[in-house]
This record gives structure tokens, sequence and C-alpha cells, in this order.
């Protein structure tokens, strides 16, 4: 019996958290639509999820688009089927590999960052501030990060995408001697609108649900340092988690038919 108690008591935590999250991302839904809004710190969210997130963006993508030719062009060879490489090196950025890495990248950085923010501000009081001014913490803080990252996130992927193949292209042609002018034709040629629209699609959501961790456990942050470092390593792991969840669930979404 205390083992069925044990497996109840976990199933009720993880209904409850799930409920909590699902309740905290309704509630910023709701408030997007609603004034006042706050084009400052809307810029100020844009600036550090979109722009300054490119370095990290780029130099991923770029070594995995290149290690991913090496890798094809080894395996391939080993059945005479070289001549994929620009095939599987762009299909493999396109589908799954640059939404994926972007979406942890942003998780690592920003989810980290949000969290952290945010969670001081409740340890210092700031949140409670801005109820006493009348600015509700969810308008203010929330909204901003959570629409910024689903904007931005999307547009980091799509550049992810186009260094990643272009990181492949630079491996193959310089390295592997394939001829220029062909790889990118069957670059071209083999990627479909449906490949590039579930990519973005993903990163959209990638998006979302790293600005949203990061909020939800800043502003459930507990008090002190501990609190603060709870709060930022909880909402890492969760956001990858997520991340990797939903990018399962999308594929599947896309890619069954």
């Amino acid at each position: 019996m205390k083992f069925l108690a044990a497996i109840g008591r976990t199933t009720l935590i993880i209904l409850a958290a799930i409920g909590r999250v699902s309740l905290f991302a309704w509630t910023t839904l709701t408030h997007l639509l609603r004034t006042p809004f706050y084009p400052r710190e809307m810029g100020f969210a844009l600036l550090n999820i979109g722009w300054l997130s490119l370095p990290v963006v780029g130099l991923t993508a770029i070594f995995t688009g290149g290690a991913l030719a090496l890798q094809i062009y080894s395996g391939g060879a080993r059945f005479n089927a070289e001549a994929v490489v620009p095939q599987i090196v762009a299909i493999g950025m396109v589908r799954e590999l640059g939404p994926v890495l972007v979406g942890l990248m942003i998780a690592a950085r920003v989810t980290s960052s949000i969290a952290a923010e945010i969670a001081t501000m409740k340890v210092t009081e700031q949140i409670d501030a801005l109820v006493t001014l009348s600015t509700h913490p969810m308008k203010y803080l929330t909204v901003p990060r959570v629409l910024a990252a689903t904007v931005t996130v999307p547009l980091l992927v799509g550049i992810g995408d186009i260094i990643g193949i272009f990181g492949g292209y630079a491996v193959a042609t310089g390295t592997l001697g394939f001829n220029k002018a062909a790889y990118v034709q069957n670059t071209i040629d083999f990627l479909q609108l449906r490949d590039v629209v579930s990519s973005l699609t993903k990163g959209a959501f990638f998006g979302f649900i790293a600005a949203l961790m990061g909020c939800y456990f800043g502003m459930n942050s507990g008090r002190g340092a501990q609190g603060v470092g709870r709060a930022t390593k909880g909402s890492v792991e969760a956001a990858a988690v997520l991340i990797l969840a939903a990018n399962f669930v999308l594929t599947g979404v896309f890619f069954s038919l």
C-alpha cells in the first residue's frame, strides 16, 4: 500500500504541476489581447531574445551543418551513396536539427536569463512594487517576453537553417570535392514548402515554451538565493524537455501523412 500511495502522490504532484503551468499559459494568452501594452519592454525583449542570440545560434548551426555533412558522407560511403549529402543535410537541418538546436540554445540562454531576472525581482520585492503601482506583473513582465520569443525564434530558426546548410555546403565543396553549383541545385530541388513551414512553426512553439517556462519559474520562485537558483535550473530543464516533446508532436502532425 505504501508503494501505491507513493505512486498516487507522485501522480497528483505531476497533475498539479501541469495544471498550474496550463493556467499560467492561459492567463498569458488572455493578457496578450488586453491593454495596456508596454512597447519599451517589448523592444528590450526583442533585442535580448532575437538580436543578441544570433551569435550563439549562428555558431551552433554552422558547426552542426559541417559535422552533419561529414557524418553523412562517411556513412554513405559504405553504400556508395555519397551523393546524397546535399539532400540529407538540407532536410536534416530544416526539419529537425535547425529548430531543435535553436530551441535548446534559446532555452539555455534566454529561459535561464528570464527566470533569474524575474526571480530576483520577486526576491527583492520589485514585483510587489509593481502591484503597488497598479501595474499588472503579467502584463509588464510575462507578455512582452513571451510575445517577443514567439515572434523572433522562428526568424532565428530560419537563419539557423540557412547557416547550417551553408556549413554543410562549405565542408562538402571545400573538403569532400562536391561541385558547388550542383550542391546548391540539389539542395533547392529537394526541399519542399512543407519542410520550411514546419521548421518555422516549430520555432514559434519553441519560443513560446522557452519564454513561458522562464516567466513561470521566475514568478513562482522561492525566497533567497537558493530560490533563484532552483527557479533558473528548473526553468531550463522544463523548457528543454517540453521543447523535445513538442518537437515529437509537431513532427508527427506535419509528417505522419
